[in-house]
């Protein structure tokens, strides 16, 4: 298929805070678009207030895809994102529409775009009993993974539970050891631009202080108690994020609210960093300097989406 033949695609990508949302949304108005989620925590019901998802009265009739689709006891993994959103995104063009993707998993928009191997789906009774295996002896995933595969342990930092105990399901689910690195099998039936955002590191590091706070200030706290209350028991892997961790353990009387504050405020911009070092590594994104809501920016973009459609 000749590449201009194949239905265009936009990717807004960067670090967060950088206002990818807000760009998606012009993006959207000027050419008839429709956001896909590329969040892996706006995934999930309830948690709003520290995932910044954008309230349902600002989406200005746009419609939203891949929000709000899990319950926080859900098991959900990137090659099920991809499996989703690709058909979503084909669904989108179908109809005519241009397909947005915004968001700053870089795992899940690399498992979207590019495609992981074929890996055993996550198997809950198994992730059941490795996770209680790790909380009655702590390290026992990583201790585990060094048996079955030595190459895996290797790569992935002992603190990264999540991925350890993944490496072990695919090790006994499959038989196999965990691939060394991503099988590429691109999304090929669109052409695709990829957008990112650049804002000053400075200016965004003072952003993400305040929406931290802030976000505690408009009711983080009083989200993860009605979570609590709703049967959630904290256990669940959105609560591992940032802010509802912090939360949390202010609830549990394990740290006062402003070192939990604190606590959020120097993580974000720990996260916003390795999300930027995530994302420069892609050499097909193209840099705008500055945040997504700047009117250059906004103009600078839609003029490079309207050449490229």
């Amino acid at each position: 298929m000749d590449l201009h033949s194949k239905p265009p695609l936009i990717v807004v990508a960067g670090p967060t805070g950088s206002g990818k949302s807000t760009l998606a949304l012009r993006i959207c108005e000027e050419f008839s678009g429709e956001i896909v989620n590329c969040d892996s925590l706006q995934l999930y019901r309830g948690f709003h207030v520290g995932t910044a998802k954008t309230p349902e009265v600002e989406r200005r009739g746009i419609p939203h895809h891949l929000l709000d689709v899990l319950d926080p006891a859900d098991g959900y993994s990137a090659g099920e994102y991809a499996r989703i959103a690709r058909n979503t995104i084909r669904e989108i063009s179908t109809r005519g529409r241009l397909p947005v993707v915004v968001g700053g998993t870089g795992f899940y928009l690399r498992a979207l775009l590019n495609g992981l191997p074929g890996l055993p789906e996550s198997n809950n009774a198994t992730r059941a009993r490795l996770m209680d295996r790790e909380q009655r002896r702590v390290g026992s995933m990583r201790r585990l993974l060094t048996r079955l595969d030595p190459a895996a342990a290797e790569r992935i930092h002992s603190n990264d539970t999540q991925r350890l105990m993944r490496a072990v399901e695919i090790r006994l689910l499959s038989g196999q050891v965990s691939p060394p690195a991503i099988e590429t099998e691109p999304f090929t039936i669109h052409r695709i631009l990829k957008i990112g955002l650049n804002p000053d590191r400075a200016a965004l590091y003072t952003l993400l202080d305040a929406r931290t706070r802030q976000m505690f200030e408009s009711g983080l706290v009083q989200e993860v108690e009605t979570l609590l209350k709703n049967g959630c028991t904290g256990d669940e892997k959105p609560f591992e994020s940032l802010g509802y961790r912090q939360a949390l353990a202010y609830l549990r009387d394990e740290i006062d609210l402003e070192r939990a504050i604190y606590l959020t405020q120097m993580e974000t911009r720990h996260y916003a960093k390795r999300q930027w070092t995530w994302f420069r590594r892609d050499p097909e994104i193209h840099w705008l300097s500055g945040f997504g809501n700047a009117i250059p920016v906004i103009e600078q973009c839609l003029e490079m989406v309207r050449r490229f459609l």
